[in-house]
């Protein structure tokens, strides 16, 4: 059900389509004329505008015009009498989502056009919320609460998913925070609409703000058009602040009126918008101390703090090991074009001694190198010399040695095989393709 906002100059026909959309779920409100519909569009946030093609004083397509010109304007259906047809298709060609020709034939009609462009918009949504993501689909439920250590955060998930209440998922770095936010998420009434996430600790404090409850045309340097801002793209679902003990305290505040008041205003606006969220926020911080060192406030801690989920480390799902390790194996060989399925017994004893200061996400990166590396079965030889070691190195030095030793692989392939990719690729294991995409990511070029 969308916030429909009904612009026509005719009292009965305006009230006829009023009726029709409250007995079909709707929220409607009235315009007489676009001078007042105008106001109101500045004023609220709706998710379609029904408007009068022809009206005195201003047109449904100038008032569309002037609108896209100042902000991003709701879906338009223009209302045309048959004379005006070529106008309003004409009119979409400019970005009105489509017409409707008075009298109206019959109810239904105004049900399904206002179905299909409601339904269009929350796609377009979506698309614009998952455009930056890298991760499109969930492994399997086992997998994600795989080993003993999670049988709590499954139950946890299972109990609060299908409330409205606000979650926060504490853990370290690489723990999977984020997929079990996503989970939530899907087994929740909202898990059709969007899931929007954002990394407060990713993004610049000058430009944080804007990122997350948008901007107007102006409103800054650079605002040459305005932009709707994550909270906005995730209208009917659910937004992830990912590292939010991160968050300036100045955005604290404000992320705090929006979880009270449930409304927020773009950058440079004054239009309030109704936020229809729900928040799941994550960090690797203990926030009891941010509290008490007052880098976090204790308003803000409490409101999020609702239904806190604690992820174990890896190093304590150590029985989680073996099936995390053959998904991810099936994955990566999956996209080298290898056949790789299994691991050899010295080499999944030394995935299993180490302790995983990186966690999962750590392991996924050990595992693709070493696909790429291996043959058949990943051998001890393939793994990071980290991984054999006593001393222990930071997650960041452990992936900077594994891209070492993946480059050094792919140069002696290519030396070998005279700097003839097809050759170097056959004898790594690896498609040509993916051969070529490695020499790119390395900038290292080289002859057929």
């Amino acid at each position: 059900m969308g916030r429909i906002l009904i612009i026509e100059d005719d009292t009965t026909f305006r009230s006829l389509l009023k009726a029709i959309l409250l007995r079909d779920g709707h929220s409607v409100s009235e315009a007489k004329d676009a001078e007042e519909g105008l106001l109101l569009l500045r004023r609220e946030v709706f998710d379609l505008a029904i408007s009068d093609l022809k009206m005195p004083g201003i047109s449904g397509l100038e008032l569309y015009r002037q609108l896209r010109s100042e902000s991003v304007p709701p879906p338009f259906i223009l209302l045309t009498a048959y004379g005006t047809i070529e106008q309003a298709v004409a009119a979409m060609k400019e970005g009105v989502a489509d017409f409707l020709t008075k009298p109206l034939k019959d109810p239904e009609t105004l049900r399904t056009l206002v179905r299909k462009t409601l339904r269009g918009s929350t796609r377009e949504r979506e698309y614009e919320s998952l455009k930056d993501l890298s991760l499109k689909g969930l492994p399997p439920e086992p997998l994600v609460f795989s080993g003993a250590a999670m049988d709590e955060v499954r139950r946890l998930v299972n109990d609060v998913a299908p409330t409205t209440a606000s979650v926060i998922i504490l853990g370290e770095s690489g723990t999977g925070k984020e997929l079990i936010a996503r989970t939530v998420h899907i087994l929740s009434p909202r898990g059709d609409n969007a899931f929007v996430p954002i990394n407060c600790a990713a993004i610049p404090e000058n430009l944080l703000e804007s990122e997350l409850f948008g901007h107007e045309k102006g409103a800054f340097t650079g605002a040459v058009q305005a932009k709707r801002g994550k909270f906005e793209l995730a209208q009917g679902g659910t937004i992830f602040l990912d590292e939010v003990g991160d968050m300036p305290l100045s955005l604290q505040a404000k992320l705090l009126r929006v979880i009270q008041e449930r409304k927020f205003e773009r950058v440079g606006g004054t239009r309030e918008i109704q936020a229809d969220i729900r928040i799941i926020a994550a960090t690797h911080r203990d926030l009891d101390s941010e509290v008490r060192e007052k880098r976090f406030r204790e308003d803000l801690f409490y409101r999020l703090n609702v239904f806190p989920i604690r992820l174990p480390p890896l190093r304590e799902r150590k029985d989680a090991l073996p099936q995390l390790v053959d998904y991810f194996i099936r994955r990566f060989a999956g996209q080298a074009g290898k056949r790789i399925m299994a691991v050899c017994d010295e080499a999944m004893e030394a995935l299993a001694d180490y302790t995983w200061p990186g966690n999962i996400r750590e392991l996924q990166n050990v595992i693709e190198r070493s696909v790429i590396l291996g043959s058949g079965t990943i051998l001890l030889k393939d793994l990071p010399s980290a991984l054999s070691e006593t001393g222990e190195c930071a997650p960041d030095d452990c992936a900077g040695s594994l891209k070492k030793l993946e480059k050094s692989a792919i140069l002696k392939a290519l030396e070998d095989a005279a700097g003839n990719r097809r050759k170097a690729a056959t004898a790594l294991g690896i498609s040509k393709r993916t051969l070529q995409y490695r020499l790119k990511d390395y900038s290292v070029t080289s002859d057929e």
